[in-house]
């Protein structure tokens, strides 16, 4: 059966411009939404039958509660629980944060310590803890500081006199609180994804400056609303301490209501001033997560003030600015390029369990030389290059930039592993460009790029800002400067993320797959950055899979598979005459 339509009667157009309609002087109806209105209505009335309910009950007795809510006792109760609260919640806050620092430390002893303390103190009841403290007399007649084993006393004093109510509450409420908020930190740091601390080792920041700078802010959008439910909850806790009859908020009133018998009016007292507690803690919780959500979203909503205050914000100091990629064109180029140093690898090992990822690698780079690493994938590329900066410690063998070793130092005949410190100061040396970035989203560009000169190679904020529009400008971002990480394309991220590692004058540059993440439209951009990189005589290594880029930037290509190194020479060499049948198998694939 055949199958026809008729489109005689279709409008087919008449090829002529039609006439424009004027649409403002129609009316618009917003459309109805009987459900949001039932659900209103409802709303009210609820709301107006509770209020109703409270205010014309008289037995709810609110003249004895306008008599008490400002009475002396009260307010003299109320001053007593803030004090609690913030005592508490600042020094369980600062405790609770040591102690999560402790758990993912390396040390198995001090991570495990912490490890007992939280389960301990998360086990026992806050009322029973208070009590224990309450009671510590009874254990220790005194406290006492002295010199080991020679009898010799600093301090003695009195435990009963020492551990008087308020210093029980205040100590019972303090370590209840770390307990808990030390596993609600640890969830923030664990939040944070690895390469950040990949990215802050890569420029040598201090292990303390990786935690306060880079992963703290960054956890503290995970951190900051259970947090603050947890100080919430111990401003509500601080009604236990009426076990030691310390005369807080709700002790105060209990003691004025079995006096009078007004046992609501005297409650509604307490609740009242407890929902004024809360309010003012949410306000701040609103503000403070604003603070620390700086990067998370694209466009934030200003704050009420914020525009004001940015009036008195210290303007960038100023520097002309230009246009396109011009990295190796300009004068004053001596400025910011350090010296190209050369990299000797000496038979590296590196195996994960019992896969060997690198087998004896043997590896000569000259200074200001630029290397292409290429190869399938699984084939040890990314493990060589994080092993040049250390970022990845070898099983055997060394890597040495100008002569000195990474990682270690040496004396005579004899080679000590360096500690964290000196190695991120080694580190400093060896710039790398992550695959993913790796820019720090709660910092701008600005920040992103000034947070290494300054804290590592010891600049001035000026200088590292004038530096920092320097190398902006070399690479065509100079009106990012004030835009945060997720505000950028992919490219120009890249691009950032090159002028970050550029910003500590590395003698290497490691580029790990520096386009892989980038739609093909923006990888353009960050491979003409890099030809430019190619002529400043810093030395550069770089895995890749473009193989048009690397035969037209690269001194030397190195083939990869298995761990092993199959392959080197020069790009005419290595993809017109391959020597080996697995370089010249890969080649063909993907030529």
């Amino acid at each position: 059966m055949a199958l026809t339509t008729d489109f005689a009667g279709v409008y087919r157009g008449t090829g002529a411009t039609e006439p424009k309609t004027d649409y403002s002087r129609y009316r618009i109806v917003p459309a109805r939404h009987p459900g949001r209105t039932a659900g209103t209505i409802f709303a009210a009335l609820v709301i107006a039958v509770v209020l109703y309910s409270t205010f014309t009950n008289p037995r709810w007795g609110w003249a004895v509660f306008a008599q008490w809510f400002f009475a002396e006792p009260v307010l003299v109760g109320l001053g007593r629980t803030l004090l609690l609260t913030a005592l508490a919640a600042v020094s369980g806050s600062i405790l609770g944060t040591a102690l999560a620092l402790a758990r993912v430390s390396k040390s198995p002893l001090l991570a495990s310590l912490s490890w007992g303390y939280i389960w301990l103190l998360r086990s026992i009841p806050m009322i029973v803890l208070l009590l224990i403290l309450n009671n510590l007399g009874y254990l220790y007649e005194t406290i006492s500081i002295g010199v080991p084993f020679t009898g010799k006393v600093l301090f003695d004093y009195p435990t009963t006199q020492l551990l008087t109510p308020f210093a029980a509450a205040f100590l019972g409420l303090t370590l209840n609180q770390s307990a808990f908020f030390a596993e609600i930190v640890r969830g923030g740091i664990l939040s944070v994804d690895q390469g950040q601390l990949e990215a802050a080792a890569a420029l040598g920041l201090s292990r303390r400056r990786q935690a306060f700078r880079i992963i703290l802010p960054q956890a503290m959008r995970s951190i900051l609303p259970t947090g603050f439910n947890e100080i919430i909850g111990l401003a509500k806790s601080t009604s236990m301490v009426y076990v030691l009859a310390l005369p807080e908020l709700f002790y105060t009133v209990q003691v004025i209501y079995r006096r009078n018998l007004e046992v609501i009016p005297l409650l509604m007292v307490a609740t009242v001033w407890y929902l004024v507690i809360m309010t003012v803690l949410s306000i701040a919780q609103h503000y403070i997560e604003r603070y620390f959500s700086k990067g998370a979203v694209r466009n934030p909503t200003p704050l009420p003030f914020q525009s004001y205050f940015q009036r008195f914000r210290r303007p960038p100091v100023a520097s002309a600015r230009v246009s396109g990629v011009t990295l190796g064109s300009r004068t004053g180029a001596a400025d910011w390029r350090a010296r190209g140093g050369a990299v000797r690898i000496h038979g590296i090992s590196k195996s994960f369990g019992t896969l060997k990822v690198l087998d004896d690698i043997e590896l000569n780079l000259p200074a200001g030389s630029v290397t292409a690493i290429i190869g399938p994938s699984g084939s040890g590329k990314s493990t060589l290059l994080r092993a040049i900066n250390h970022l990845e410690r070898v099983d055997s063998g060394f890597i040495s930039v100008d002569g000195e070793l990474v990682g270690y130092t040496q004396k005579g005949d004899v080679l000590y592993e360096l500690k964290e410190k000196d190695i991120l100061k080694r580190r400093t040396d060896i710039g790398m460009v992550f695959q993913n970035f790796n820019l720090f989203p709660h910092l701008t560009v600005l920040e992103n790029i000034i947070e290494a000169p300054i804290q590592v190679r010891g600049l001035s904020r000026d200088d590292a800002i004038t530096f920092a529009q320097e190398l902006l400008a070399r690479v065509g971002l100079s009106d990012k400067i004030d835009a945060y990480p997720r505000q950028l394309s992919g490219g120009q991220q890249q691009r950032v993320a090159i002028a970050r590692a550029l910003a500590l004058r590395p003698k290497v540059l490691l580029f790990d797959e520096p386009t892989s993440a980038l739609d093909p439209e923006l990888v353009g951009e960050v491979l003409d950055v890099i030809k430019e990189l190619a002529r400043t005589g810093t030395t550069l290594v770089i895995v890749t899979h473009e193989i048009g880029f690397a035969r037209e930037v690269a001194d030397t290509v190195v083939f990869m598979e298995g761990g092993h190194i199959l392959e080197t020479g020069s790009p005419g060499q290595v993809f017109n005459d391959a020597r080996h049948q697995r370089t010249r198998a890969f080649l063909a694939k993907v030529l």
